[in-house]
């Protein structure tokens, strides 16, 4: 349920609905690349751009995602004013579910179990940060809360100093895989020592079917980190060990039973990575396509990325989304789908910036 919750409104400027564009049932070898390329390019600006969040409306879980999608590019109406999302709360701004306060030895995301509003999740509100965009947005970013000033480096230090064995690390490791050199080590403070290595495995032993949104983001945490363990040390997949090998296994895994589980249209399964599935509401087809693809923009390598199950389900998508234009759509798996375009574009069509 955490990936069905508040909307993202009606457009506010001329959408259009219907899939026209689309290629339906198409072979990959069919879709214009170019044209496919284009079509993503007109779905990101609309989401970014027609859909407008308001602070007086929506919260902070609704907004974070929009960061999550666009970074810095995303925009906020606050105030009879608008500007940068990621800036206005960064700066102090007020928002619902957007609930920091000065901790020991950092800063604590307040978590807020079952709202629609604020952080669900353990470091939720840090791992997204850590991912936005493009880059995700740097450690010494500032970050002011009331008049006291501080940086993300502190609420990845809150994070490294509040873990412990067994909880849901998610978020966590988004953030330590792009904060932290792979072989960081750290003291929690029950006094228990961690690497990043540990949170990998812990995470890896973890059960993906009943994660949120289907073991999508717990995925994309194990890929993040192991992306940044290979690319230092240089290792194959058959040279890896521990914690490491166990996360190799599990995405592995997971993007073998996306496959096998596309549907005919090129959608992915609603039921994710444990079996296949599809519904009629195309609402549900939307989230757990964008969340498996933007998975599969991190994890799969150029080559991959160019196959034509891949090319059929970055169609599907940007089909769903344009199905979807001109109607109230729910903010995880809108944006989860734009960060997952916006990966794939940037690789496959080449970066606009």
């Amino acid at each position: 349920m955490a990936c069905l919750l508040t909307g993202c409104g009606r457009p506010t400027t001329g959408a259009t609905t219907g899939d026209s564009a689309g290629t339906g049932d198409a072979a990959a070898t069919a879709i214009d690349r170019r044209a496919l390329c284009q079509r993503i390019d007109a779905a990101l600006t609309h989401a970014r751009d027609s859909r407008r969040l308001d602070a007086s409306v929506h919260g902070a879980w609704q907004v974070v995602h929009g960061i999550l999608a666009f970074g810095r590019e995303f925009p906020l109406r606050h105030d009879g004013t608008e500007s940068a999302a990621i800036d206005y709360l960064l700066n102090g701004g007020r928002l619902t579910g957007w609930n920091l306060r000065s901790g020991s030895p950092g800063v604590i995301a307040v978590l807020e179990e079952g709202s629609t509003m604020g952080q669900g999740h353990p470091d939720q509100w840090l791992g997204y940060l850590s991912q936005c965009g493009r880059h995700g947005i740097p450690r010494d970013t500032k970050l002011l809360i009331g008049n006291k000033a501080f940086t993300v480096n502190d609420l990845i230090t809150q994070a490294q100093a509040d873990i412990r064995p067994g909880q849901e690390a998610t978020w966590t490791l988004m953030a330590l895989a792009a904060y932290l050199p792979p072989d960081a080590t750290w003291t929690a403070s029950d006094g228990s020592k961690w690497n990043t290595e540990r949170v990998v495995a812990m995470e890896s032993d973890a059960d993906i079917f009943s994660s949120a949104c289907g073991g999508a983001h717990r995925v994309y945490g194990l890929v993040a980190a192991l992306k940044k363990h290979r690319a230092a040390t240089g290792r194959t997949a058959a040279q890896l060990s521990g914690g490491w090998a166990a996360a190799q296994e599990v995405i592995d895994e997971c993007v073998a039973r996306a496959r096998q589980f596309q549907q005919a249209d090129g959608s992915f399964s609603i039921h994710s990575f444990e079996r296949p599935g599809t519904s009629a509401d195309v609402f549900a087809r939307l989230s757990a396509t964008g969340h498996i693809f933007e998975v599969l923009s991190l994890s799969l390598d150029d080559g991959q990325l160019s196959e034509p199950w891949v090319t059929r389900a970055a169609d599907r998508l940007v089909t769903l989304l344009e199905q979807t234009s001109d109607v109230d759509v729910e903010c995880g798996g809108l944006y989860h789908a734009a960060h997952g375009l916006l990966l794939y574009r940037d690789r496959v069509c080449g970066s606009t910036e």
